[in-house]
This record gives structure tokens, sequence and C-alpha cells, in this order.
């Protein structure tokens, strides 16, 4: 098949495929368009560059395979399937209140526990949220949130600062939310802020039921979240620091 590849062409495959992935991969276009993979993966950066906050990162180990797909402009929309019901129903959250599309795939060694799989898709979500952003200019660079859930009140803050750091201050009164263990919160996003490069604090200044503390944190990472991506219009061409880079 001999295309003549260009940014428009490109750009259908990418339009075609959207409702599949939220930024497709080189070989999806590929199979399209027909052209070069080495062409396509430049096309395919200048139409991201120029059309939105995309990634899509696959995350292979010998416990783990994770694929995650994010839309930082989306509009709330989630998929998930990865074998742990309640932490899909928190990364639900995440979507809705960071009004951001996100689709993850995770299969991992449950067979043994949820610790490598909760661990990876944090990673896995760090690392999309890394490539996604690229080099933040524009964006507010902080965030920060506070969420009630009836008597469960948490503060979210954090900062894409480029310096990995978590402040996790959270008692969950019971171990276990179902079957999911409350201590792997603290892997989950352990992994996430050092692979997104974040300085993240986390405080659940109230609370008496696991369900709520947890919900409302995860709600409020959220919001702190679609915060700092916001993109200022006065700082378009600028990136967020004194410094020149993060």
């Amino acid at each position: 098949m001999s295309t003549k590849l260009t940014i428009e062409v490109v750009r259908n495959a990418i339009q075609t495929l959207e409702q599949q992935d939220s930024f497709p991969s080189i070989d999806k276009i590929h199979a399209i368009t027909g052209g070069s993979k080495d062409i396509i993966a430049r096309l395919r950066k200048e139409v991201k560059d120029t059309t939105g906050r995309f990634a899509n990162i696959q995350r292979n180990t010998f416990e783990t395979k994770v694929n995650v797909q994010i839309n930082l402009d989306g509009t709330g929309t989630s998929n998930f399937s990865t074998g742990i019901s309640f932490l899909e129903h928190m990364l639900e959250q995440v979507a809705k209140h960071g009004i951001l599309d996100l689709k993850i795939n995770a299969k991992g060694d449950l067979h043994i526990d949820g610790h490598h799989t909760v661990e990876d898709i944090g990673i896995t979500l760090g690392q999309a949220f890394q490539q996604a952003l690229s080099n933040k200019k524009g964006i507010s660079r902080y965030g920060h949130a506070y969420v009630p859930l009836d008597e469960s009140l948490s503060r979210v803050v954090l900062d894409f600062s480029g310096r990995p750091g978590l402040e996790f201050h959270v008692d969950f009164p019971q171990a276990k939310i179902g079957e999911f263990e409350t201590e792997l919160f603290h892997e989950f996003f352990q992994g996430f802020v050092n692979h997104a490069l974040v300085t993240l604090h986390i405080d659940n200044l109230r609370g008496q039921n696991s369900h709520h503390i947890a919900e409302s944190i995860f709600k409020a990472f959220g919001r702190a979240i679609c915060m700092a991506i916001t993109v200022e219009p006065r700082m378009l061409n600028s990136i967020p620091s004194t410094k020149g880079s993060l």
C-alpha cells in the first residue's frame, strides 16, 4: 500500500482509532496507512504536539503486564480490566474528578497477592502522566483539594516538580476493604510518584470508615491533578519554573 504520509493522513488515522485508544500506537496507525513506521513515529509526535496531551504506555515484567492509555484533555471517561475491583473503583474517581480519559488493562500474579499489580499500575500511570505532560509548558503545575465523604475528610496537594516525593499520612481503621489490602494504597502512590516525578502530600484529616477514607483520597487526588494540569493561557509557551525546566 503506497500512501503519501502527511500530518493529515496520520491525524485521520488517529481519529478513526480514537474510540479504541486514547492515542493509538504506531502499529495501529501503520495498519491503516501502510506507511513507514519511522515516518509515522515522527508525524504521530507532531500530531500529538498539536492536538492534545496523550500517552499509551505498555509495561511488561515477569510479574505483570500493564497498559495505560490517558488523555489529559478528556471528559472523565474510564475503562478498566485489572482483576482488582476496588482499585478500579478508586481509579474511576481519578478519571471523573480529574476530567481526564483513562483506560487501564492489567494482568498480574494475583494468585500470589495484589502487591505487584497495584504497584505496577501506579508505576505505569506515573509514566503515562510524565509522557503526556511532556515539557510541562503552560500548565499550572500545582494542585490541591479537600474532599469530604460523610465523616471522612482528606487533603491532597501535589506539584509536578520533576522531583519525586511522597508524604502519605493515612491510618486506615481496617486492614482490608473487601479483598483489597489497604496498605497497598501507599505502594500505588509511591509507584506513581517515582515515575510521574511529582511531589505528593496525602493527608486524611479525619475518618472512621476505610472505604470513605480511600474514596475521599482518590477524589481529592483527581481534583488536585485537574488543577495542576490545567493550562494557563497567559503561560502557554512558558515552563512554570524560574529554572526554565522541570
